[in-house]
């Protein structure tokens, strides 16, 4: 074996490697975001069932102020 096959060989681990940690990343990144949505719905489905939190009973959003209209 000569220096160029050595140095070939060291490279080739190298890409192997630096390969095999993108997978990893990637793996555990599409983990994460499946987590993520699963405890925001969870999220969601809490909120929904308790209601608002201001003592108020009826809708969680409140009413707007349109001004757009006129008044009798």
């Amino acid at each position: 074996m000569n220096v160029d096959d050595v140095v070939a060989e060291k490279i080739a681990a190298a890409r192997r490697r630096i390969e095999a940690a993108k997978a990893r990343r990637a793996a555990l990144n599409a983990a994460r975001q499946r987590g993520l949505a699963h405890r925001h719905a969870a999220k969601l489905r809490r909120q929904a069932s308790v209601g608002p939190t201001d003592g108020t009973v009826g809708d969680t959003l409140s009413p707007t102020n349109d001004t757009t209209e006129e008044t009798p």
